[in-house]
């Protein structure tokens, strides 16, 4: 059967400007139900083309924990029940599974019956995973991350046994057989609200130091699980280490797609990918053991409260790493985070449902495939797999098409695929964090619309000009006609491929683009703008070179903030402590979405709306942060009710009717004239700042940063400035963000290699002549040295190139042979030889070629050139 041209699936954004969206289910009268991590439950009314709030569950969101996870009961049509998995509020760390009564315009929230809850730690992140599915027997499966620091030296597997470090040693969880974290659970839910235990889980009940709920065990970061309706197969894709290859240690860092048609154990934290081992590392004494046995794994770990002897391992059915994989195809190259899509059956689909006008259902040739996607990578892939469930193939989806982080995959009743994109942002509200469906057209196409604007926020007059001119059409003879709209405004823009509206009154305003062709199909894309008050400018400036740090010599900085309505930091309108400014050590193996996630938490309260809601108030005039006023302080506010979860609605109150005798003689003043919206927010500021003093990576807006003399990898400046509104405007964040290196660079990191390979993902081997690698944007101002490390079993030549490939010369190292290998070429190297070479003084920023030339007559596949890494030295 033929592959369908990718040009006939149409993407249709639903809704936009998502708060960090996690799953969704589409119900029977296709309206999509969806929730975002903060606690948000939302239901996109497909007839009105508009999303309502059904509740606000109040969560525990930090880390990587919030309302995780969603799913609609196999009999929701006459029941109304939807599972989700959340983290509550309140200081027990734990993770909960209830279901809920899911009302035409509500979630009923007192309907909620408490399936299971699962103990944790909200000391340390990681790893919380979420994901519901329910399988064709009608059991619930349920993903449970480890719950488990992977930042140990090294970046290796979690097996941390040192006193005080339980909480870096996953043996405790996704090892233990008596703990139901680093798992996915079955359970079978039961009409009262509680649940049962189905046969064939991983451990027969009452199976001393196990849980019976378990079935799948050994999993890190199981994000994202699905169950294939045919077969009842669970697939599931598992987050992965970020470590360098070791051998010594173990493998290189996998991320993985994993297929379980039984119980078992899958590994982590003593194997990956395909059951390849780890060594048994003593953190205490830093001695490497031996490796773990796949078919006889151990858990002596003193955090085990389980069974020792575990079952076998099973491998993963796709693993992948940093670079091309060499085992699959398609998979791309970068960061890595898998997601488990939905099987595509055609025989559930015949019959389109009343709703559905126009046929969108997939064809035939994806019968029994499984959709699997990348949210670092932004793809989607389809996999075949033949009926015993091995791999057959994987083919890219749409390719054309970016997908902005999607994070989860559902096919509705109408068999159009939907998809949760997260957006750019980490930890954020995103523009581009979208719900979209995706159809499939097989007569005339509708256009697509594209929809661009010189600005999306500014002072008033804001004049923008709009633009559909990337709009277009697939069947090319079409002519399209283009319609502005201001939604809710009953107005009409000028007609044409571009539109111009000056904005006079503060607000917030849809703009809305409609492309129709010549017949009659047409298709709709809307934007926000914030008119009233302009975004700030900040900037971040480095003295002297603005690509690399040199370990221990001070970087010189400067932040620089001008607002339109505020003023700016030059003139003093603007106080240095309004800004935030941070700086964040990032190894070139860390997490980086612990990174960004620490970045939020040091500006959650810099740029939390209470504290503008407050400094908008009469509350300073009583009130102070640290010490005692009229009132009492914020801290002593915060301190007395830490542990109330009614103090948010009781203080609310409190402070609109006003009262007194809480703290003494004084009296609190009632203030009717606030909103209770806003004074709940301004209760939030009051009790986070217990929780959150002030950022221990925050700098003053000017000054020097010393590197540490062991630092490695990125140093991340970010300065972040909320202006304090105009009028009835919302304020406008302002940020921005510089990053730099250390001098000395990995040639592993090579932004671009070109007959060049990333040898075990360890370093850059040279097999040809004028194979090469690049380094992009790198500032040559003050470098005159290059310091390399090299091995090569022939002489050679590296010539550094600028800008071009064939660019002038601005240096080059003669290499002579250095020490034959211990063993042969397949062989890690260990013994580098380090040379110097001077360049010629530059300035500015241009992209280095690194060329091996001058290559041996006759030189074949059993010699090599290799490059471990090169240090920019002035």
């Amino acid at each position: 059967m033929a592959v369908p041209d990718q040009t006939r699936f149409q993407k249709i954004e639903l809704v936009s400007n998502l708060n960090e969206p996690m799953e969704l289910q589409v119900l029977p009268d296709g309206n999509v139900l969806f929730i975002e991590r903060h606690g948000t439950v939302k239901l996109y009314d497909s007839k009105e083309s508009k999303v309502r709030v059904l509740a606000k569950l109040p969560v525990f969101h930090d880390l990587e924990d919030g309302l995780l996870g969603l799913a609609l009961d196999p009999d929701f049509a006459s029941n109304h029940f939807i599972y989700l998995f959340y983290s509550p509020a309140g200081e027990k760390p734990m993770q909960r599974v209830s279901r809920f009564v899911l009302k035409p315009d509500l979630l009923d929230l007192k309907s909620e019956k408490i399936l299971l809850e699962i103990r944790t730690q909200r000391t340390e992140c990681c790893h919380s995973a979420g994901s519901l599915a329910f399988g064709p027997d009608g059991n619930l499966y349920i993903a449970v991350g480890d719950n488990t620091n992977p930042h140990n030296p090294g970046y290796y597997n979690s097996i941390d046994e040192r006193e005080g470090r339980a909480y870096w040693d996953a043996q405790r969880t996704a090892g233990n057989t008596n703990d139901l974290r680093g798992k996915v659970l079955r359970i079978k839910p039961e009409p009262d609200g509680t649940y049962s235990i189905p046969e064939g889980n991983l451990f027969s009940k009452n199976t001393p130091k196990t849980r019976p709920e378990i079935y799948a065990m050994g999993l890190r970061n199981p994000y994202r699980i699905t169950v294939d309706p045919k077969t009842g197969w669970l697939y599931w894709g598992d987050v992965g280490q970020n470590t360098i290859d070791d051998p010594a240690r173990g493998p290189i860092s996998y991320d993985e797609w994993h297929q379980a048609k039984k119980p078992g154990f899958f590994g982590w934290p003593y194997f990956a990918g395909d059951n390849k081992p780890y060594a048994d590392f003593d953190f205490a004494t830093e001695k490497i053991g031996p490796f773990f046995d796949p078919k006889k794994p151990v858990n002596n770990s003193p955090n085990n409260t389980g069974l020792q002897e575990l079952p076998p391992a099973v491998g993963a059915l796709i693993w992948y790493s940093y670079d091309e994989s060499k085992d699959f195809k398609n998979l791309g190259t970068g960061g890595k985070s898998p997601i488990a899509g939905p099987f595509y059956h055609s025989e559930l689909y015949k019959q389109q449902p009343a709703w559905v006008k126009d046929k969108r259902r997939f064809p035939d040739y994806y019968d029994g495939k499984w959709f699997i996607a990348e949210w670092m990578r932004d793809w989607i892939n389809v996999v075949t797999l033949d009926e015993n469930g091995k791999l057959v193939d994987i083919e890219r989806f749409m390719p054309s098409v970016k997908f902005d982080h999607p994070i989860d995959l559902e096919f509705g009743p109408d068999g159009a695929l939907y998809v949760l994109e997260y957006g750019t942002a980490w930890f954020a509200q995103n523009q581009n964090a979208r719900l979209v469906r995706i159809d499939y057209i097989e007569g005339y196409r509708p256009p697509v619309a594209r929809l661009q604007a010189s600005k999306t926020a500014g002072a008033v007059p804001l004049e923008v000009t709009f633009s559909a001119a990337e709009s277009f059409d697939y069947d090319k003879n079409d002519k399209l006609a283009y319609e502005w709209q201001l939604v809710g405004q009953d107005r009409e823009l000028r007609q044409g491929p571009e539109a111009s509206y000056q904005f006079d009154k503060p607000g917030s305003y849809i703009v809305r683009l409609k492309v129709t062709d010549s017949h009659g199909l047409s298709t709709t894309q809307e934007m926000r703008i914030e008119a009233g008050n302009e975004r700030p400018e900040v900037a971040i400036n480095i003295m002297g070179n603005k690509s690399f740090y040199w370990q221990q010599q001070p970087v010189a900085y400067q932040v620089d903030v001008k607002d339109k309505e505020d003023g700016s930091l030059a003139t003093g309108k603007i106080a240095p402590e309004e800004v935030l400014v941070t700086v964040d050590l990032a190894d070139m193996g860390t997490d980086l979405t612990l990174l960004a996630q620490e970045q939020e938490k040091s500006a959650s309260l810099y740029l939390h709306p209470g504290q503008q809601f407050i400094s908008q108030s009469d509350c300073l005039s009583c009130h102070q942060e640290k010490s005692k006023s009229v009132g009492p302080s914020w801290l002593q506010v915060a301190e007395r009710y830490k542990d109330n979860e009614e103090a948010v609605d009781a203080l609310t109150q409190k402070i609109i009717k006003g009262g007194s005798g809480n703290w003494g003689q004084a009296a609190m003043s009632a203030h009717p004239q606030l909103k209770e919206e806003e004074v709940s927010e301004m209760v939030k500021y009051i009790l986070d700042i217990g929780k959150e003093q002030q950022a221990d990576n925050r700098l003053p807006v000017k000054g020097t940063f010393q590197p540490d003399e062991k630092a490695e990898g990125l140093y991340i400046f970010r300065a972040i400035y909320k202006d304090k509104g105009f009028g009835k405007t919302s304020p406008q964040v302002g940020q921005a963000s510089h990053v730099l290196r250390n001098a000395k660079v990995w040639a592993i990191y090579c932004d671009e290699n070109t007959g060049a390979v990333r040898y075990n993902n360890a370093y850059i081997r040279f097999p040809t002549e004028k194979s090469y690698i690049t380094f992009r944007d790198i500032d040559m101002t003050g470098i005159g040295n290059l310091n390399l490390a090299f091995a090569t079993t022939f002489p050679c030549r590296l010539s550094f190139r600028l800008d071009k490939f064939d660019g002038p010369e601005i240096g080059a190292l003669d290499l002579q042979p250095t020490e034959a290998p211990k063993g042969n070429i397949t062989d890690v190297i260990t013994d580098w030889k380090e040379q110097a070479v001077r360049i010629k003084a530059l300035s500015g920023k241009h992209t280095i070629y690194i060329v091996a030339t001058d290559f041996p007559e006759g030189h074949d596949g059993n010699s090599y050139l290799s490059l471990n890494w090169v240090h920019f030295l002035p």
